[in-house]
């Protein structure tokens, strides 16, 4: 019920994911400066690509590994999805799963993005930023008469580099890490790590389908 639940929302929410980018800023290095940042640099390099993409798809990808993912958590959200099975893995075969975790969020926001419609948003309000994590509210207000989604972007300062980074998306409370872990963890339970890594390596290779 909960992957069935989040599944039905997450191919809605990424498909608007850059587009809740346009808060006003209240500090130079915040949260919510990035997202600003991330979306007119992501829509730039869209609306200057459009003929491209039409004729490669695949383009998202590029597009979406320049713009987006350096403001991507990918290990720490890793090792959430990991959970328990963190500490059964050893570091080579954790960096393993991380690269190709890696490829498989660019690939499932470049699919999101290859969907896109102009949905509108409501963001709360910016607020002061005094701790090392922050998330963010937002509704998206579909085109149609359907109600709107509620979404949590949750953000946390790398303790390595010190950059704030997203690591988790909820929509109606259902949280993608918590989805993945379950998904993934009789995987892990069953055949480990290397065999996750496959199965993720595999879907990250997908190609972008621009099928509305």
């Amino acid at each position: 019920m909960l992957r069935t639940q989040f599944k039905h929302y997450f191919s809605k929410i990424l498909v608007i994911l850059t587009a809740l980018f346009s808060l006003q800023a209240i500090a130079e290095d915040s949260p919510y400066v990035l997202m600003k940042q991330a979306s007119d640099e992501l829509f730039t390099d869209i609306t200057e690509n459009q003929a491209k993409i039409k004729q490669d798809p695949n383009l998202l990808k590029l597009i979406v590994r320049k713009n987006l993912m350096p403001y991507v958590h990918v290990n720490y959200a890793g090792s959430l999805v990991l959970g328990q099975f963190f500490r059964a893995t050893t570091p080579e075969q954790r960096a393993a799963f991380f690269v190709e975790f890696d490829k498989f969020i660019e690939q499932s926001y470049a699919q999101a993005l290859a969907l896109y419609t102009n949905q509108k948003i409501e963001i709360e309000n910016p607020k002061n930023v005094s701790d090392n994590q922050v998330s963010i509210r937002v509704k998206v207000l579909q085109n149609t008469n359907t109600a709107p989604i509620n979404l949590t972007f949750f953000w946390r300062k790398n303790s390595k580099s010190g950059k704030w980074q997203v690591y988790d998306m909820a929509a109606e409370g259902v949280s993608m890490i918590d989805t993945k872990k379950q998904e993934w963890s009789p995987i892990l339970r069953k055949e480990g790590i290397e065999a996750l890594t496959l199965q993720v390596k595999k879907a990250a290779a997908a190609p972008v389908n621009l099928g509305r």
